[in-house]
């Protein structure tokens, strides 16, 4: 037994697997060290309930021998020692249960709080590697199991361990060769675990990449089922949910098979075990070494030595799952973050009047990829309309993630500047700076109002209104049955696709960010509505910086300058070069 588990250890040992379980559980441990008194207390009511089941069971077997002996004077002692244990042992699960489950909801709620802040920070090309469903299967299926084992680990290791040893000390106070017998599986079992150990790992990576798969398709599908539609491929989507199905199910049933091979192979162990036993005692019995509430006594405690040496090896594979989870979570809190300043933005900065600028800028978005920009250039100016035109996939959105501090160029310099000449890098705390209205339709579930307020909580409905006017939205929204307050269903589906984008660009708006960056915002508007809306924004807001992306000649017509990205060179048009460019479009 001694050599089966040196070996275990070393096979791990020598191809990294233990090291990083171990690695994984120390991640685990600091968010059960937050929790060390409650969890304490959770072991203590446990072992305080075992003990109580304990003399429970002690006192059924004096009850027998009182009956079998018609000892009346002792009877109701023994009885009222019976009930009294049961009764207070039946608290005392409640309580630990409750316990638990308060214990369970706050880790879960530490641990996803912080792998959210941590995505949330995430550096944008690091979190792209993930798929959406990917992530939601680790919030969702790693956390609970990390809270869940984080929280019980230890008091059920302390629990069973105790249980274990209780039942294999009454047993052995009153037949030692009864307490060999009913320890003789444990060799088995410890065989067993190892296998089982080496086995589960794989299963559960297994799986766990099968959901975040089944995750991601469901998510996307949904996300586009408008697209789906119009393209009448509903059935093709439909068998490919059912290939991935099937890849979980096959998974799936494989470990369930296996599992049921194990489970078949420990019962009938379990069964001749119990045989053993059951006709030790009966042995024991006949010549009278024992009483019968002594034999009931043996069988009972035999039964809870075996599960308590079960729920011990149980806790191995319990202990590999966690580790699984516990490592695909930490791979998002250890994505590299975004770049930020260090420091708040002087207000000087935020009252307007700043000049956007590229110089030398060299990007590409991994080591041995092609570039997308080269030695390139960009300036927008205040109080005018500067426009990013290009063919699709040459760098026009790669140009707006610099803008944003998204992404970080491998050369060259992006800064705002003020007036006096006083710069600052782009950042991720610079992006405060900018009014961003996304391409597609980006309002959330709630009303109008709420939508708006993302962008400024503490906004008045006259300045809701006033953004909403500027934005030429307000017609419609006032006629709505709740105005402002009108429910905005999931992506706002509820509204058009220009009513919806013209309620974003009013969010913009309603920001006062000095720098307005809008890309393809107004795709959806007519010509009317598109220039009402850039006009206001000037005529309003003339000392912003507006800079938008589009392919709408109509836009080019009102624009100061017009930059164009192609052949990963960021070009500035002269007016000849504009007006072929409108023409193509």
């Amino acid at each position: 037994m001694k050599s089966s588990t040196l070996n275990s250890i070393l096979e791990r040992r020598k191809n990294g697997t233990l090291g990083e379980i171990w690695a994984d559980w120390k991640w685990i441990f600091g968010y059960s060290r937050r929790f060390k008194g409650s969890i304490a207390g959770y072991t203590i009511l446990g072992v305080m309930s075992s003990t109580l089941g304990l003399a429970s069971a002690v006192a059924s077997k004096y009850l027998v021998d009182v009956v079998i002996g018609r000892k009346v004077d002792q009877l109701w002692i023994a009885a009222l020692v019976m009930l009294a244990s049961a009764l207070f042992s039946l608290a005392l699960n409640n309580t630990t249960n409750r316990l638990k489950q308060r214990l369970e909801v706050d880790m879960t709620n530490v641990i996803r709080s912080d792998v959210f802040e941590s995505v949330m920070d995430a550096g944008w090309q690091s979190l792209n590697q993930y798929s959406s469903g990917d992530i939601l299967n680790r919030f969702h299926g790693d956390i609970g199991t990390v809270a869940g084992n984080a929280v019980s680990w230890i008091p059920t290791t302390m629990i069973s361990l105790y249980n274990f040893l209780a039942s294999f000390a009454v047993i052995w106070y009153y037949s030692p060769m009864m307490a060999v017998i009913a320890l003789s599986s444990a060799p088995v079992m410890l065989l067993m675990s190892r296998y089982l150990m080496r086995k589960q790992k794989g299963f559960r990576e297994q799986m766990m990449k099968s959901t975040s798969d089944l995750y991601s398709f469901e998510a996307e599908t949904l996300y586009h089922l408008d697209t789906v539609k119009s393209f009448g491929v509903m059935n093709t989507f439909s068998e490919t949910l059912k290939d991935l199905q099937t890849q979980y199910r096959n998974i799936t049933l494989t470990w369930n098979l296996f599992q049921i091979h194990t489970n078949i192979f420990m019962t009938v162990i379990g069964l001749l075990v119990s045989y053993v036993a059951y006709g030790y005692a009966l042995y024991l019995l006949w010549g009278g070494s024992i009483t019968y509430g002594t034999m009931t006594l043996f069988l009972q405690q035999r039964g809870s030595l075996s599960g308590a040496f079960q729920s011990l090896v149980s806790i191995v594979p319990s202990f590999i799952s966690s580790s699984v989870s516990a490592h695909r979570l930490q791979e998002l809190m250890n994505l590299p973050r975004e770049k930020h300043h260090g420091a708040e933005i002087p207000e000087r900065f935020h009252e307007g009047r700043l000049t956007v600028r590229f110089s030398g800028i060299d990007f590409r978005y991994a080591e041995g990829k092609e570039p997308v920009l080269e030695e390139s250039d960009f300036e927008a100016r205040p109080g005018q309309i500067t426009a990013l035109v290009g063919p699709s996939g040459e760098g026009k959105t790669t140009v707006l993630r610099l803008l944003l501090g998204m992404i970080e160029p491998a050369k060259g310099r992006g800064v705002f500047q003020l007036p006096g000449g006083e710069e600052l890098p782009m950042t991720a705390e610079s992006r405060r700076l900018i009014s961003y209205v996304p391409q597609g339709n980006t309002l959330l579930k709630g009303s109008i109002a709420e939508n708006l307020r993302l962008a400024r909580p503490e906004a008045t409905e006259a300045q809701l209104r006033e953004a909403l006017q500027m934005a030429e939205a307000w017609e419609f929204v006032e006629k709505m049955p709740e105005g402002m307050n009108s429910p905005v269903r999931e992506r706002g589906h509820s509204l058009s696709e220009g009513q919806a984008q013209r309620v974003s660009i009013a969010r913009a708006l309603l920001r006062d960010a000095p720098i307005i960056l809008m890309d393809e915002a107004t795709s959806a508007l007519d010509v009317e509505t598109e220039r009402k809306v850039l006009r206001n924004i000037l005529q309003k807001a003339p000392e912003k910086t507006f800079i938008l992306t589009t392919h709408r000649p109509t836009v080019l017509s009102m624009c100061d300058k017009v930059y164009r990205v192609v052949d990963r060179k960021i070009t500035q048009l002269g007016q000849e070069e504009i007006e072929v460019i409108s023409r193509t479009f």
